[in-house]
């Protein structure tokens, strides 16, 4: 079953990993995926005991919706829009999880990866194949102002941007092809204007043919780790909190030992314990998982397990306790809980999903 077919499925039908239909419970998680194929969001619910999934509606959103983020206290969803070119901004109705229009601001290039800064007054985006970066600021309704603060070249494959915990720093991964320099761009970030400034030491450079796609933060330690696009492999890094710099000190591959298949790897995640990794591999089409040594942060390979055709998007549950990845081929949802042991993933259910989903984001609105 592909894409389309799929999306035709009840709505509180779920394909189980043992092929029959079960209901899904409801709970006070939702979850957000974007389907560019299909020009919509579509909202789950996530029961947060068992991990089950059902869906709630179908939000309409022309010109693309590919990636998303969420402000930190939850109100607003914005989405970059990569065939109209747009970023739009989305009331979160905390009672429902519904989302709202509230406006759209047109760009000048793709967004591939949108973030907010630490306080959500800035929306940061990252343009592959314009070689840019933007800023843009956040008006009291959630609203984008035009024009941006900062529209600001870097280099080609700029793949993702986001500012540190202490909102002060701001880096920007550039893989390894179509002449990308292979580096995360260092930036100082004024989080009173939105600008950006090279920081003294402007990038970190990386080995030839490792391609820092997306980074992370360790939620509590000086700790960064890419996901490598080229290397399929997982890097991390020692952060200089006060410099605002990037020093790498491990890499480890993400795939089996023999595999020279083609790979890439995708997006990176890391557990809100701090504990766990978690990188997609789209080819070997798998979920790799290490832990992290909690006086190190050095990384310990713990396995991977087979998932969805193409795992391009995913996501952890608030809890730490549920992963779930979008296929972009198949076009289906796979669920997994987390063993809080080792960080080791258990599959659960497969579910309907729909054409080219590009997005996962998982939000608690209790409260």
């Amino acid at each position: 079953m592909a894409g389309a077919g799929l999306a035709a499925a009840p709505a509180s039908a779920v394909l189980s990993a043992a092929g029959g239909l079960s209901q899904a419970a409801s709970s006070r998680y939702f979850v957000y995926v974007s389907f560019q194929g299909d020009d919509r969001i579509s909202i789950f619910t996530m029961d947060s005991a068992t991990g089950k999934l059902a869906l709630q509606e179908h939000v309409a959103v022309d010109g693309g919706p590919a990636p998303m983020t969420i402000d930190p206290a939850k109100n607003f969803l914005y989405v970059g829009k990569r065939g109209s070119q747009e970023i739009s901004s989305y009331r979160i109705n905390h009672g429902t999880g519904g989302l709202s229009l509230t406006g759209t601001v047109p760009l000048q290039g793709e967004p591939v990866h949108v973030s907010t800064d630490r306080t959500g007054r800035f929306v940061l985006s990252a343009f592959f194949y314009q070689d840019t970066v933007a800023v843009h600021a956040v008006g009291n309704d959630g609203m984008l102002t035009f024009p941006p603060k900062e529209w600001r070249y870097t280099a080609n494959a700029a793949h993702y941007i986001n500012t540190d915990r202490s909102n002060r720093y701001a880096f920007v991964p550039h893989v390894d092809n179509r002449g990308g320099p292979n580096a995360i761009f260092q930036f100082k970030f004024d989080e009173e204007s939105g600008r950006l400034t090279p920081n003294a030491v402007p990038m970190c450079s990386l080995p030839k043919q490792v391609g820092p796609r997306h980074i992370c933060f360790h939620p509590t330690l000086d700790l960064v780790y890419s996901s490598d696009e080229q290397g399929n492999s997982a890097t991390a890094y020692k952060f200089d909190r006060s410099a605002g710099t990037l020093s790498p000190f491990q890499t480890i591959s993400t795939l089996p030992d023999g595999y020279d298949e083609t790979n890439t790897c995708s997006q990176i995640q890391i557990s809100p314990s701090g504990r766990f990794l978690y990188v997609p591999n789209r080819g070997h089409d798998s979920i790799a998982s290490f832990t992290i040594d909690e006086s190190t942060g050095s990384l310990t390979a713990t396995g991977r397990v087979p998932t969805e055709a193409v795992p391009r998007a995913f996501s952890l549950d608030p809890g730490g306790n549920f992963l779930l990845v979008s296929g972009r081929d198949s076009g289906r949802l796979a669920s997994y809980r987390v063993d809080q042991n080792n960080g080791t993933l258990t599959p659960l259910e497969t579910y309907a999903g729909g054409s080219r989903p590009m997005w996962v984001a998982i939000i608690d609105l209790a409260g």
